[in-house]
This record gives C-alpha cells, structure tokens and sequence, in this order.
C-alpha cells in the first residue's frame, strides 16, 4: 500500500476523516484516509500518495507531487 496513488473523494484536513479511492488487487478500493503533515487540508479530486497504511481501511496520505 505504501507509495499507492489515489484520488481524494470525501476532504481530508484537521479533524476530518476524509475518503481516498486506491487501485488495488484489480480494482478500485475506498480507504479512510487522514493527512501525515497535521494541518494539512487535501480537497477533493487531488491525487494523494499513500505514506502509511493501517489495515483494514485506514491510510495517511499526503498531495502527490505531479
């Protein structure tokens, strides 16, 4: 999971639990997702990268550099 891309669809930021969609096992799979820099805001739509991954579901992302 760590270094996956994804894309924001539910906001990420300071006391949120935002939502990521990830390419994963074939498919495309729905991760909750909290910033790794801490008052970070990620908006919707912007491509993320996974930099931990706590199974089941939850992951911390950061902005993607495109």
């Amino acid at each position: 999971m760590v270094g996956k891309q994804g894309r924001v669809t539910g906001k990420i930021g300071p006391g949120l639990v935002g939502e990521v969609m990830i390419p994963i096992r074939g498919g495309v799979e729905a991760f909750y997702a909290h910033p790794s820099v801490a008052d970070e805001e990620i908006p919707v739509g912007a491509i993320v990268v996974v930099v931990e991954h706590f199974p089941p579901r939850t992951v911390y992302v950061a902005k993607a550099l495109i």
